[in-house]
């Protein structure tokens, strides 16, 4: 039952915040609705749910066409490809998976066009998987000054998505990682913030290591539907 998915994963979460002596409501649940039909979004809409997360552009259109009625916030956190720029900033809040310069430029362009300033995160690129996106840590110093300097787009933290492990400690390394980035680069850039990271199967170790957004599908929705 939905209802008590979403109690028990609210109760992990500030279970893991505790342990690391932080504060729940630092954290934000975002819920991965790729595939899910939508009266399972309208129903985890009525029971409170404000964030929902897609891969997909066309996917998240569709959905946010037809599920209206709610104040909800629509979040991108699949991979952008540049030629489906123009319709995410349209559609989404925040879009999670900013990684190279020229989608910075391409989202800004588009964002200046409907005059909005688009809310992103960038994504790092933490291990040597080939199916992984990201940036190298190398060039993110180089992007965010970029990102500064363009009106329309405004970073405010960072995504990870590290190697799949069967036992969540074992990604710790990378979460860990990831805040000692952000806890750098916010000395120089302030509005470094954000750390969305962690998913159904290792949030906890994420909110233990510093993550402010958790993205998740299968452990409130159930297996997805192909």
């Amino acid at each position: 039952m939905l209802s008590s998915r979403i109690s028990s994963i609210f109760k992990k979460m500030t279970y893991a915040a505790f342990r690391a002596g932080r504060n729940p409501e630092e954290i934000k649940l975002i819920a991965v609705t790729k595939s899910q039909p939508d009266d399972k979004i309208i129903e985890a809409a009525d029971l409170g749910l404000r964030i929902f997360g897609e891969n997909r552009v066309q996917e998240a259109k569709g959905k946010i066409e037809r599920i209206k009625g709610f104040n909800i916030e629509w979040h991108m956190i699949g991979h952008l490809q540049t030629n489906k720029v123009k319709e995410a900033v349209k559609l989404f809040t925040l879009i999670h998976s900013l990684d190279s310069e020229k989608l910075a430029i391409s989202i800004n362009n588009e964002a200046e066009k409907i005059n909005k300033v688009q809310r992103v995160l960038i994504q790092v690129k933490l291990s040597n998987e080939e199916s992984k996106y990201g940036i190298e840590e190398t060039k993110l110093d180089r992007l965010i000054q970029l990102c500064s300097n363009l009106k329309n787009i405004k970073v405010e933290g960072l995504m990870t998505i590290p190697p799949y492990f069967e036992n969540p400690e074992d990604v710790r390394p990378y979460f860990r990682r990831l805040r000692e980035l952000r806890d750098f680069l916010s000395n120089k850039y302030p509005f470094i913030k954000e750390l969305s990271m962690g998913m159904s199967h290792d949030f906890e170790v994420a909110i233990e290591e510093g993550a402010t957004m958790v993205r998740i599908g299968t452990a409130l929705f159930g297996q997805r539907i192909k």
